[in-house]
């Protein structure tokens, strides 16, 4: 099948549907999701969204605290844009239907987390994400001109080289046209054709073992700008978060927010032990990097495979109003916070780098946008800063949805484009070679590329990706197209470049820590 929309919008968290709700008015918008549209990074945000609401807070305490933890490697005039931009932008999200807890003054009830120096993070209780998930879903579901496809799997972009053209890295105005996506409900290709593309499709976690993010989170976005030969930076800056549920066997790894650390929890070693100020004068509230690597060095030199939280000094009344789904899941794993310590553990939680934006989240394909976790704004630089990932999906999404407008009745649909051409090709019957592909390709990013790298590791993952890479690629040309085929494939495409940017940056700043600098 063949469509056209104004507007493609892949991906359905917050990145995608505050950029849908703004340019619906204009045109014709299609939110495609490769799961359900609840399913996404967004959903799964416990800790809340960055906003300077009240004083003694202001834009510049929260613009040096992002630049601090981000060491040295920001655009600042990101970060400037992202945080004066920050109230309005939640003001927003508040018209559209979010709730967010409020003291009984009726002021909001902000909460402090790692890194920053004021009480700023709002929040609903420990579901912030699902919240917000919720409120711009049932906004786009009613609104007349969003249509939203489930089960609908980008495959690719659509940009010169599938009209013939050669395409090289350096060309300045490679175009994309819409997407080939593969509709899971009946596996056809169809062809999108659209002005505008926005990518949303958030994280890579998944290139690792242990992530705390969904399982749609394979960095399909990232993977198919790299093949259209966009730019792509920042990819070794990976963060780990350092408090998941320690629960092996679990997928995705349940996170244990940062808030908990911010309302009085301490981490500790099996045997009970504070072990933070070895690390840090700020103990368990320092950034994440380095509270992720401190857990990394004492699960390592005791041999242990976890640490504790102590949330137990932690009022009982605050834990069931704050925390209802955090004590509800470790009760799950017969854990009573109020009694007992939670064993946690890191896992890859957020990526820093991703598709190279502008200010007004134009990518360096034209005509294509990208917004959220996809995304690299600059904001984050070396360590993102905790929850300011949420509000700067809020703030590109509305400023590439506002640069769209502007141009859009100077863009046109490119009709020379081809459907689709899967002639010769196979339905792939082993499929144990592709998930045995992925559990290998985890196994290195995780022993090798991991909280602590080495050069000697780094070269060691290189070599073994690509033998993977080839594999699958003999396995791709010859195969009718699945969903983990083309994850497999996107996987391998973050790993090489978060191998490859790893290995060419030769310091040890923020997120990427290499024994051998």
């Amino acid at each position: 099948m063949r469509y056209e929309v104004d507007f493609l919008v892949l991906g359905s968290g917050i990145a995608g549907l505050s950029f849908a709700l703004k340019v619906a008015e204009k045109g014709k918008v299609c939110i495609l999701t490769k799961d359900d549209a609840s399913e996404s990074s967004t959903k799964y945000a416990q800790g809340g969204i960055a906003a300077v609401m009240y004083h003694p807070d202001s834009y510049e305490k929260h613009i040096q605290d992002t630049l601090i933890a981000g060491a040295g490697i920001c655009d600042e005039k990101a970060v400037r844009i992202t945080i004066t931009e920050s109230t309005e932008r939640v003001k927003e999200l508040i018209l559209w239907g979010t709730n967010f807890d409020k003291k009984s003054s009726g002021a909001y009830d902000l909460a402090r987390e790692g890194g920053h120096s004021e009480f700023r993070i709002l929040h609903h209780q420990d579901n912030t994400g699902s919240e917000i998930e919720r409120a711009l879903l049932e906004k786009a579901k009613a609104h007349p001109n969003i249509t939203i496809k489930e089960k609908q799997y980008a495959v690719d972009l659509i940009t010169q080289h599938h009209l013939g053209e050669e395409v090289n890295r350096h060309r300045k105005d490679i175009e994309c046209y819409g997407a080939y996506v593969l509709n899971q409900l009946d596996n056809s290709i169809d062809t999108y054709l659209a002005k505008f593309t926005l990518l949303a499709t958030g994280g890579n976690g998944n290139v690792y073992s242990t992530t705390t993010n969904p399982i749609v989170a394979t960095g399909d976005g990232q993977a198919m700008v790299h093949r259209a030969k966009g730019h792509l930076a920042d990819m070794e800056f990976v963060q780990f978060h350092p408090t998941s549920l320690y629960n092996p066997l679990e997928k995705p790894s349940f996170l244990i927010t940062e808030a908990m650390r911010g309302a009085g929890g301490i981490l500790k070693t099996i045997d009970g032990n504070p072990f933070m100020s070895k690390y840090d004068k700020r103990e368990s509230l320092a950034p994440r990097d380095i509270v992720a690597r401190a857990i990394d060095h004492e699960m390592k030199v005791r041999g242990d495979d976890h640490v504790y939280l102590d949330c137990r000094a932690i009022e009982k009344t605050e834990i069931m109003n704050h925390f209802p789904n955090i004590y509800a899941k470790c009760l799950e794993i017969g854990v009573n916070i109020t009694k007992d310590m939670i064993p946690v553990v890191p896992a890859a939680h957020y990526s820093c780098g991703g598709v190279v934006v502008d200010e007004n989240a134009q990518t360096t394909i034209n005509n294509l946008y990208s917004s959220g976790e996809c995304a690299r704004t600059g904001l984050h630089g070396a360590n993102r800063l905790a929850s300011n990932s949420l509000l700067e999906a809020l703030v590109f999404s509305h400023r590439g949805a506002l640069d769209c407008l502007n141009k859009i009745n100077d863009v046109k649909f490119c009709k020379e484009v081809p459907d689709w051409n899967a002639e010769g090709m196979v339905l792939n019957e082993e499929m144990v070679l592709i998930s045995q592909s992925v559990k290998e390709l985890q196994q290195i990013m995780s022993n090798y590329v991991g909280i602590v790298r080495s050069d000697l590791r780094l070269k060691r993952a290189f070599n073994r990706l690509e033998l993977i890479y080839k594999e699958t690629e003999a396995i791709y040309n010859r195969s009718v197209l699945i969903p983990k085929l083309c994850e497999l494939r996107n996987l391998i495409a973050n790993s090489y470049l978060i191998i490859k940017m790893a290995m060419e940056r030769k310091e040890s700043v923020g997120l990427h820590y290499l024994v051998n600098y």
